[in-house]
């Protein structure tokens, strides 16, 4: 059976342009050096791996092999995924090759070089295609549009022994994050993912060394992130804004943003400045203007205050210096903005608050940006932040809201999967859900869900579950705004307009 698999995983990797015919021996005796196998029977002809579920197949029969010779460390996800990223790597071509490659596609098309690297992150499983197809996805109708629910199911959960195992092991430097050029081809630890099956696509951004890659979870099409060379921390400044627009001018068929610059707000990694994007096109990008408005000195510049329950200004135009310039101008006006009546304050105590959450596109020839205006001050009711999930949507989503959530997908925790199938039981029951201890925090929630609808039954509670789920993050996303959608919220936010102008 595993000489099966060896030769099937080899054939994979010809048929995915992984490697070459001629590469097949050589691959062959890699693999079975990772394995510590001295022989190899060749089977002759095996069945062709064909879909994501057959190499996982593949590859869980030659990691359980391993596993009965006491070649792991340990049983844990993380130390099988450890191994089975080893194994990969045998298939995988040298970066310099893959580089050379999508440059070659970019002369003819930007997209045909993203499409291959993308197809190239699947099919050498840094991207676990099998796993992200386990996430639980669904759309939900609101006055805002059509919103993104995914319940995160592609993440593996951390084993408990695991993090115990993780405190007992020596600091680690390096690689310094998750995000910085030295994971290409690292070998990864039980508290830091393999990354021999990585590939990295350079790029220049403002003149300097960036690296193109994509999510190993994808939570949207060809969801890639764009990151420094340098490990250098995030901040939000004039500087965003042109790396943001010099790297759409690079690839105009995706949209790029960067999670905001402070604790609560920034929902990211933000010791290392970077950026995420993709060939995705979210509820927010659909969203139209709600009012326009004028900003003096730039009447080149559409503005507008966009519909949607974030506080977003929307700026469209064929010059992108211009763009720039007033971007800059209204993130210097909010960086130093306070109205005590709306409860915004710059800074409190010297520390600052207001800052933005950018999100750059081509649109119809144009450029275009969304510039989301963010806020982290937090109160006594309201610990965690007040434009921050509020606590009684906690049962829910109590992370941060971070450029993705920003733009109207909810990245929901896997807890969900196990509590919402416990909740359709109780519900359908008529049971306490008050007595069980994993289901009581939902309860006010069950509450209010009983009294909406006259009938709950098995024909109709999966789609009123969605449905609610995706109601709550709407209004988390409204909870995150920092002007309302009310008119008292309207008139606070062009005020802010007022000020921008210097009124």
């Amino acid at each position: 059976m595993v000489n099966k698999c060896i030769k099937q995983l080899v054939s994979y990797g010809t048929m995915h342009h992984l490697l070459e015919a001629e590469d097949e021996v050589y691959v062959t005796n890699l693999l079975l050096a990772v394995l510590k196998r001295d022989e190899y029977d060749d089977p002759g002809e095996t069945e062709a791996i064909t879909t994501p579920e057959q190499l996982e197949q593949v590859l869980k029969c030659l990691i359980d092999d391993a596993a009965e010779r006491g070649l792991l460390d340990g049983e844990s996800t993380a130390a099988r995924d450890l191994y089975g990223t080893a194994l990969m790597n045998t298939l995988m071509p040298r970066p310099s090759q893959v580089v050379k490659e999508f440059r070659a596609r970019y002369e003819k098309s930007p997209k045909e070089a993203t499409d291959y690297y993308y197809d190239l992150s699947r099919a050498s499983d840094y991207i676990r295609t099998y796993r992200v197809a386990r996430d639980r996805k669904w759309i939900t109708k609101t006055e805002y549009g059509d919103i993104d629910i995914t319940i995160n199911l592609s993440k593996p959960e951390k084993d408990p022994k695991m993090i115990a195992l993780a405190k007992t092991m020596p600091a680690n430097h390096y690689p310094k994050c998750l995000l910085c050029m030295e994971n290409e081809g690292y070998a990864g630890r039980i508290n830091h993912p393999a990354r021999q099956n990585h590939r990295i696509i350079p790029v220049c951004i403002q003149g300097k060394k960036w690296g193109l890659q994509y999510s190993p979870y994808v939570y949207y099409n060809e969801h890639c992130i764009v990151f420094n060379g340098e490990h250098t921390p995030m901040k939000i400044s004039h500087d965003t804004f042109v790396k943001l627009f010099d790297f759409v001018k690079q690839f105009p068929h995706y949209f790029v943003g960067s999670n905001a610059d402070l604790p609560i707000v920034g929902g990211s990694i933000l010791s290392h400045d970077h950026f995420q994007g993709g060939n995705y096109e979210f509820a927010m990008a659909r969203a139209p203007f709600d009012t326009e408005i004028h900003l003096e000195g730039f009447d080149d510049i559409k503005a507008g205050i966009v519909k949607w329950p974030m506080s977003v200004i929307r700026l469209q135009g064929e010059d992108v210096n211009r763009i720039i310039v007033l971007s800059d101008k209204i993130l210097d006006a909010w960086r130093g903005y306070t109205d005590e009546a709306a409860f915004i304050f710059a800074e409190t105590g010297g520390e600052p608050h207001n800052t933005i959450t950018p999100i750059a596109r081509m649109r119809d020839g144009r450029y275009e940006i969304d510039l989301v205006l963010r806020n982290n001050i937090t109160t006594e009711e309201h610990p965690l932040g007040l434009y921050h999930p509020w606590e009684s949507y906690h049962h829910i989503k109590k992370e941060n809201i971070g450029l993705i959530e920003v733009m109207g997908l909810a990245v929901l925790p896997a807890r969900l999967k196990d509590e919402i199938a416990a909740l359709k039981k109780a519900m359908l029951a008529g049971g306490d859900i008050r007595k069980d201890e994993a289901l009581a925090k939902h309860a006010a929630w069950v509450d209010m869900i009983g009294t909406k609808y006259n009938r709950i039954d098995e024909t109709n509670i999966d789609q009123i579950l969605k449905d609610e789920i995706g109601i709550v993050f709407k209004e988390i996303l409204e909870c995150a705004g920092v002007y309302k959608r009310d008119e008292n919220g309207k008139a606070a936010f062009l005020k802010f307009v007022d000020a921008v102008n210097g009124r």
